[in-house]
């Protein structure tokens, strides 16, 4: 029976050559992404930044709506169609999208490194990126076998795709599937698969290629004991990521205690961060859940 451990952790980001939070507070915070500097809302970083002026080549500026809307302003001239970035062997394109982000998220490079520390000697796993987006999280998991990458959205996958190729990865074993991650995970299931290991990373609204609407408080209890059928006891792991819910990790935790009831294995939670470059200030992201059944 899988143990469920009540107290959180906390998963650091820490900067690399090409990724680093520089500064943060008032609601924004100040990244460098390469040589280029951005400036983002942060409703977290509450207190005061630590230097008064950020130098940087563009600001999102977000709309009335809390939920949504806003645009980017530029100081300088910034790549439309985005510029090169890596982590370790995974190379990959920034662009500043309409979403607020550039393409990655940053603050998952601790799960990256969690991941494969769990199928650390394997090299015929058999995992699954639910919501894949662009394909970093499904390039560093392909290190260690096939996988299964799911996205709604034909941009996103189309960008995972030119990613992996970018990186010199484009032979690495990956299914590129456009679909919706909820009916696809229930497909898997009728059809008897398993996995080795699950990242998902659902939003908290959003509509499938045919319309479908998802709900996370609605939605991801169902989602979720899917992706429970299809692992075992053998299986390595399951990471589950929310951002911007009111909602606790322990939430999470607890929904996934009832579902790994049968399974061997521990349940963690807690909250994904980024430290600052210089100040070693974190900056709380994303809440997360977690099962992992050590080989």
């Amino acid at each position: 029976m899988a143990t469920l451990l009540t107290s959180p952790v906390l998963m650091i980001g820490e900067g690399w050559d090409d990724y680093g939070l520089v500064d943060s507070g008032h609601g924004r915070k100040l990244e460098r992404y390469g040589d280029r500097r951005f400036v983002r809302p942060e409703p977290q970083a509450m207190w005061s930044p630590r230097t008064e002026t950020w130098d940087a080549d563009g600001e999102f500026v977000p709309g009335s709506d809390e939920d949504g809307g806003g645009k980017w302003q530029f100081d300088r001239e910034v790549p439309r169609e985005g510029w090169p970035l890596a982590w370790n062997e995974v190379a990959f394109t920034a662009s500043c999208t309409p979403f607020r982000h550039l393409g990655f998220f940053p603050d998952m490079a601790p799960v990256w490194d969690w991941m494969r520390a769990q199928l650390a000697g394997r090299d015929d796993a058999e995992t699954m990126n639910l919501f894949g987006y662009t394909g970093v999280g499904t390039l560093a998991l392909s290190a260690h076998g096939r996988v299964t990458h799911v996205d709604a959205s034909k941009k996103s996958v189309a960008q995972a795709r030119e990613n992996a190729a970018l990186a010199g990865l484009e032979d690495r074993p990956v299914r590129w599937m456009i679909d919706d991650a909820a009916k696809f995970a229930a497909r898997e299931v009728r059809r008897g698969r398993r996995y080795d290991g699950i990242i998902l990373d659902p939003p908290k609204f959003g509509r499938g290629p045919g319309g479908e609407t998802w709900r996370l408080e609605e939605n991801l209890p169902e989602l979720l004991s899917n992706c429970r059928q299809l692992l075992d006891s053998d299986s390595r792991f399951l990471f589950l990521t929310v951002y911007a819910v009111r909602m606790s990790s322990l939430a999470l935790a607890g929904l996934m205690d009832e579902l790994f009831a049968d399974l061997p294995g521990t349940i963690e939670h807690g909250d994904l961060s980024v430290r600052e470059d210089d100040e070693g200030r974190l900056l709380p992201t994303a809440i997360f859940a977690r099962w992992s059944n050590p080989a």
